[in-house]
């Protein structure tokens, strides 16, 4: 990490502890890192890390500094919609900068990548860099990846079917995924390989959505769908045995492709980076799956 430029923009929402941000930052600077972070906690605005001109000023400061090859979103939380139509994505392709961020930044890795074909990544946020027990797997992943040229995650599940397929790798947050679905910002990938997340949303939301996707026409053009985590919901008596796995077996019953599950991702702490848009080799064994990208930029 020495000698890596990492800019810091809160696009959504704000962190939970100013101070711990700060501790974390003080780590990486100590550890060789040139750290410049466009928030101020000072200028909070409601449940977002600034006004929405602050934000964008942020995201556009942070592609603009040319001594940060990274740009590590804050938070995630709600926000970046709001600003998304205003966003610059060949000013921010131009910029030459890694993007990094998960859960509602999922807007920005399906935006960019539609205006411009760039790549971005699906990774660690400021909390993962900057946490007193840092997740060693999580950031090796990262930085891993960032080297390149290729990166390699490995997920275990037991069900999976067997799969060997090829293609684009693109997905995110379940919820802002079926968000952008009809919008400017939807990038129309055929062929591809979907990555999907989510937290606090209950199977029925999960399997609505998925269908939503399913009645688009979006899935069927897709070569396999790979699961992450889905957690934080709470089953009911109500729910009568439906549960996830109930839920997941009417979604495989149903779709033309392939669903595995395993893929350690999501709002979790131990979560792998997956460069949206790369080319991805997916093969699933009765262990579990073997992920191999290629073909995304990486530090130079």
């Amino acid at each position: 990490m020495k000698n890596i430029g990492i800019a810091i923009a809160g696009t959504s929402g704000y962190p939970i502890d100013d101070a711990a941000l700060a501790r974390g930052i003080a780590r990486l600077e100590a550890q060789g890192c040139i750290v410049h972070n466009f928030y101020d906690g000072a200028r909070k605005f409601q449940r977002f890390a600034d006004t929405d001109d602050g934000r964008l000023a942020q995201l556009n400061a942070a592609a603009d500094d040319p001594e940060c090859q990274v740009v590590v979103m804050l938070r995630g939380q709600y926000g970046i919609s709001r600003i998304l139509p205003r966003i610059d994505f060949q000013r921010m392709a131009e910029s030459g900068k890694l993007f990094t961020g998960f859960s509602d930044i999922t807007a920005f890795h399906m935006g960019l990548y539609q205006a411009t074909g760039r790549i971005s990544f699906a990774g660690p946020m400021s909390a993962d860099f900057v946490r007193d027990e840092p997740v060693e797997y999580t950031l090796q992943q990262f930085w891993d990846c960032l080297r390149g040229p290729t990166h390699f995650v490995r997920g275990t599940a037991s069900g999976n079917p067997q799969v060997d397929v090829q293609g684009t790798l693109w997905g995110g947050n379940l919820a802002m995924v079926n968000h952008l679905l009809g919008t400017p910002f939807w990038p129309h990938i055929d062929g591809g390989i979907l990555f999907l997340e989510d937290i606090g949303e209950h199977p029925y939301r999960v399997e609505r959505m998925l269908l939503q996707l399913h009645f688009a026409g979006v899935l069927e053009r897709q070569r396999a769908i790979v699961l992450g985590d889905f957690s934080g919901y709470r089953l009911s008596p109500h729910d009568n045995g439906y549960d996830f796995d109930a839920m997941l077996a009417y979604i495989r019953g149903l779709l033309p492709i392939p669903v595995l599950t395993g893929l350690p991702f999501g709002h979790g702490e131990e979560r792998c980076t997956l460069p949206f848009g790369a080319q991805a080799h997916l093969v699933s064994d009765a262990e579990g799956f073997d992920l191999t990208i290629s073909g995304y930029p990486t530090l130079r």
